[in-house]
């Protein structure tokens, strides 16, 4: 008679999965919470411990590292084993369906010590585990309870397969590594840059392509892990691409930076190129829209708050945008884009977690870094100048400084009124930045504020920014040449904000 061990911790789909198993003349084999819940549903059940011959000890910490337990699982067909098996009376398992102690949903809540994150660490799953995968050929390894019903299926038609049995072993394996990934990184989470790291991704989608059309691309989350991408919800339009992913997170991202103001942010290959807040959300997009029409073509546009049917119009009316995201739609504004914008992405979805770790590929490995936080407390900024912001002009300095550490560098971002109307970004040279930030703003910026992702090195960007009318300025300083751009900035009546803090993005 066949055999199988269920141990299970995750108890979903066991009962209908052990009575089909029963049916097809299997035994069960069992441990104690598992056992427990079999018995209840009315299925018959040997312990463990009628199987080893030795009880449960120290609290259940050991109950399965036993001979006849891995000796059951590990054994080969082959006569050499068949021996062995025979002389230590020791029966053979024919299916191991384990899944491990809920040590993620443990840690996951608040205050939880070392000691009950500890107790959650599985140590004999694992190993079992492990065993049958490595014996797949002869053990049936079930980790996850979908794969139940295939299972059956396979055994009902009288064989498993082959490349069946080896996805399940490879399951397995992952299922471990994804377990012992979360240990590691619980007790790393205090460390920003530890010894070594252990990432468990798994696909969570399949993008339409990567950055070209030749390039396949899917996106990957952590495991165990959900973020806006896991919840967003696609009302319409062609699927998503590595791009169109890759560039609505940052204009989503940007886009919560201004809290609960209305605000729209318009993203063109990861760069912002219109960022604007308003007293409605529609007033934020028509100014956010305004300031570069041409470079808003085929973009991606992000909105804080709720899309009514008046909006919808609005932005139907304009030249099309690829993404659209929003917190929510009325169901007229959804209509229309169906109708009007009928291959644009429309998606709504809840602001963004907190940003993790970086990670960009070099060859051999990878670069990390932590996430950049941008500072907006004024009381950690200096003014340098004899002349000082006005209000209007503080406002001005800030939007310009968030938009402007979203911007790849070199990065000139102009602002004014909330508005920023010059961006400058992804240059070699600053005074190309500035100039290419000026010509945007086409004399749309007087009054308004400069934002340098880092220090001017020369007076000849401030110069160039001065020149399109710019009244404030904010950069980090730290330039040996400080002194020769203050004095520029007086020379141009100009107020001059330093930060200590510079925004490279590459």
């Amino acid at each position: 008679m066949p055999r199988a061990l269920l141990s299970v911790s995750d108890k979903s789909g066991l009962v209908p999965f052990a009575a089909g198993l029963v049916e097809l003349g299997y035994a069960l084999v069992s441990t104690g919470g598992t056992a427990a819940a079999l018995r209840e549903a009315g299925l018959s059940v040997t312990k463990v411990d009628a199987v080893t011959g030795a009880p449960e000890i120290l609290g259940g910490r050991v109950k399965t590292l036993h001979p006849r337990v891995h000796g059951g699982l590990l054994a080969r067909p082959d006569a050499e084993h068949e021996r062995e098996l025979h002389e230590h009376g020791i029966e053979r398992f024919d299916l191991l369906a384990v899944n491990l102690y809920p040590f993620r949903e443990t840690v996951a809540r608040p205050g939880v010590t070392l000691d009950e994150a500890m107790e959650q660490v599985d140590i004999g799953g694992p190993a079992m585990v492990r065993a049958a995968a490595k014996n797949h050929a002869a053990v049936l390894v079930v980790v996850d309870p979908s794969a139940y019903d295939a299972v059956l299926a396979d055994l009902r038609a009288g064989a498993v397969p082959p490349a069946r049995r080896r996805a399940l072993a490879r399951a397995a394996f992952a299922h471990t590594a994804a377990y012992d990934a979360a240990i590691v990184g619980w007790l790393d989470a205090d460390e920003p840059l530890p010894s070594s790291l252990h990432l468990t991704l798994e696909r969570a989608d399949t993008l339409r392509y990567g950055e070209n059309p030749h390039q396949a691309g899917a996106r990957y989350r952590e495991a165990g892990a959900q973020g806006v991408w896991d919840t967003a919800q696609q009302h319409g339009g062609m699927a998503l691409s590595y791009l169109n992913v890759f560039d609505a997170d940052a204009a989503w991202r940007l886009v919560h930076a201004f809290g609960e103001e209305p605000s729209a942010v318009i993203v063109k290959h990861a760069n912002p190129c219109g960022v604007a807040s308003g007293g409605t959300l529609a007033e934020a997009y028509t100014r956010a829209f305004a300031a570069d029409p041409k470079s808003a073509f085929g973009g991606v546009v992000a909105l804080n708050g709720h899309v009514d049917a008046a909006l919808g119009a609005a932005i139907a009316a304009n030249p099309k945008a690829d993404v659209l995201m929003a917190h929510r739609f009325d169901p007229a504004a959804l209509e229309r884009f169906a109708t009007k914008r009928k291959n644009m992405r429309v998606l709504s979805a809840p602001p963004p977690g907190r940003p993790g770790r970086q990670l960009r590929r070099v060859d051999g490995g990878f670069l990390v870094q932590g996430p950049d936080h941008v500072r907006q407390e004024r009381d950690t900024w200096t003014v340098v100048t004899e002349r000082q912001p006005s209000a209007a002009q503080w406002r001005d300095l800030h939007v310009a400084w968030l938009v402007c550490a979203a911007t790849s560098s070199n990065a000139i971002v102009l602002v004014e009124d909330g508005v920023a109307l010059g961006i400058g970004a992804g240059q070699q040279s600053r005074v190309d930045a500035a100039e290419l930030a000026a010509g945007k703003a086409a004399g749309r910026a007087t009054g308004g504020a400069c934002a340098s992702d880092a220090f001017f090195p020369f007076r000849d960007g401030l110069d160039v920014v001065a020149r399109a009318g710019v009244a404030a300025v904010i950069q980090p300083g730290g330039s040996m040449r400080d002194d020769e751009v203050i004095a520029a900035a007086n020379e141009h009546g100009i107020a001059m904000v330093f930060t200590g803090e510079r925004h490279f993005r590459h």
